[in-house]
């Protein structure tokens, strides 16, 4: 999962894997946008304050994406309607509004 994650942030903001992982990684233990910029250049090759944020921000929504998925998968299948097909298209979907439009009709 985390390697997927680091590739598709790597890849929207054309950046080098590593140093999208590394900035990743000092995000995790709660290193700040503008310390991690001015004082782990090295981590980071030299990314600036904006492209760190960049990265802060798309982890972020990738991750609220995966925690939306979760919920809706758990309570679709509650439901009893969750079907192998509409789990690998909830899965698979890679824009919050797709992943709504998917669940509108099982909503209670």
């Amino acid at each position: 999962m985390k390697n997927n994650l680091i590739k598709t942030i790597a890849q929207a903001l054309n950046l080098k894997h590593h140093f999208v992982e590394n900035t990743i990684n000092l995000l995790d233990e709660d290193a700040s946008v503008p310390f991690i910029a001015r004082y782990r250049k090295d981590n980071t090759g030299g990314l600036n304050e904006t492209q760190i944020l960049s990265i802060k921000e798309m982890l972020e929504q990738i991750k609220e994406l995966e925690k939306r998925k979760k919920y809706i998968l758990k309570a679709i299948d509650e439901q009893g309607k969750l079907t192998p097909e509409l789990k690998v298209k909830i899965e698979n979907t890679q824009e919050l509004i797709a992943l709504e439009d998917l669940y509108l009709p099982f909503k209670l």
